[in-house]
């Protein structure tokens, strides 16, 4: 094998795929990236056996081949490459190592064969469709931070991605829960979506669809049966298992009597929500909304720091009520917030709240209240 290649391409595809390897594995060929070219292309690929990452980049292959390097040591040489050098990689007939060579630069890097390294068989995909790819990074962006980590309930582990009929039109929802809160985002279905099944896409794989979709591009290829989902970014494909599990029934915890509306300007609560706790060391710690007529009072009681206070002027016409959150909680949902106000539609101090963006009619959020 041997072929040339510009430093930042091969730099950016690295990148892209050697993320999903782990740092310690008690398989080597899992710790590795399969490097191969063919028709004057590199084609590399990088798995942990759930998640499978290829990228073809252009360049200029003089002898077809392939064989698999360390994925972290390939790409921590090429980051520290010259930038706008030309970087050779070669492997000889015994195939045991791989030359990395730029400019005075030369590396010899130990490979595994290529017929060691595993594919995750995709199998057939029962749907496929096209999204734009600011649309699916919305969906991603609104819900991942609600994604549960304890895993014991593996089935929270993820987004729930599916359509729903909603008001005589066919809908693409994704939810996140972990049992404190809940994110709902959702968009107009795309043709080829109509009766996929409803599938959870695991927290790393929703990590590294973020990273690829910043990247930009147009409309992303998405394809998915029961057991896997492959999405197609640019010159990325991405492979991933699903976690096989029932999401639960999310409509039940979606509170429909909520009549108390408070409207409030969003960056300044969030501010303020950040100030008032900073008096106590946790940031789980619940911070106490008392709203009265116009107005609404941010308190934290902290027995090791003290009190802090903060007021705000705000819109709310119903009952005067007192409510605590975690702030922490707070501040991820305020953060994701896209218009300038927020409305909360409060029934009583035990009972979840339901958040609503009023630049994103597509998004709620439920919160579990905290006793203060």
């Amino acid at each position: 094998m041997r072929i040339i290649i510009e430093r930042s391409n091969l730099l950016k595809t690295l990148g892209h795929v050697h993320r999903v390897v782990e740092r310690r594995n008690t398989i080597p060929i899992l710790s590795n990236v399969l490097v191969k070219t063919e028709d004057g292309a590199l084609r590399l690929k990088a798995t942990d056996l759930d998640l499978e990452i290829t990228e073809t980049v252009a360049a200029n292959g003089e002898q077809e081949g392939a064989t698999t390097v360390p994925a972290h040591l390939l790409y921590d040489i090429v980051r520290k490459l010259a930038d706008g050098s030309e970087v050779k990689l070669a492997t000889y007939a015994e195939g045991t190592q791989m030359t990395v060579t730029a400019g005075r630069s030369n590396f010899r890097l130990q490979c595994l064969p290529e017929s060691d390294f595993p594919d995750i068989t995709a199998g057939t995909f029962s749907h496929s469709f096209k999204i734009p790819a600011a649309s699916l990074a919305r969906l991603v962006e609104r819900t991942q931070f609600a994604i549960s980590t304890e895993e014991t309930r593996y089935y929270l582990n993820g987004i729930f991605l599916h359509t729903i009929e909603s008001e005589g039109k066919l809908r693409l929802r994704a939810v996140a829960t972990d049992g404190h809160r809940l994110a709902r985002a959702e968009m107009e279905a795309p043709a080829g979506s109509e009766g996929m099944p409803g599938i959870i896409i695991p927290r790393k794989t929703v990590g590294e669809l973020q990273k690829l979709l910043d990247d930009g591009g147009d409309d992303i290829l998405v394809e998915l049966s029961d057991s896997k989902i492959r999405f197609t970014i640019g010159p990325v494909v991405m492979t991933s298992k699903l976690i096989d599990g029932t999401f639960p029934d999310y409509q039940r915890v979606i509170p429909q009597g909520n009549d108390k509306a408070l409207t409030l300007d969003r960056q300044s609560f969030s501010a303020a929500v950040d100030r008032v706790s900073t008096i106590s060391s946790e940031r789980g710690r619940a911070v106490k909304l008392a709203v009265t007529a116009g107005q609404l009072t941010l308190t934290v009681n902290s027995p090791d720091s003290g009190t802090a206070t903060e007021e705000l002027a705000v819109g709310y016409e119903s009952d005067d009520i007192e409510i605590g959150f975690n702030a922490r909680y707070l501040l991820d949902i305020t953060g994701q917030l896209s218009g300038d106000e927020a409305v909360f539609m409060l029934a009583d101090p035990g009972s979840p709240t339901l958040i609503k963006d009023g630049g994103d009619d597509g998004t709620l959020y439920v919160l579990m209240p905290m006793r203060v």
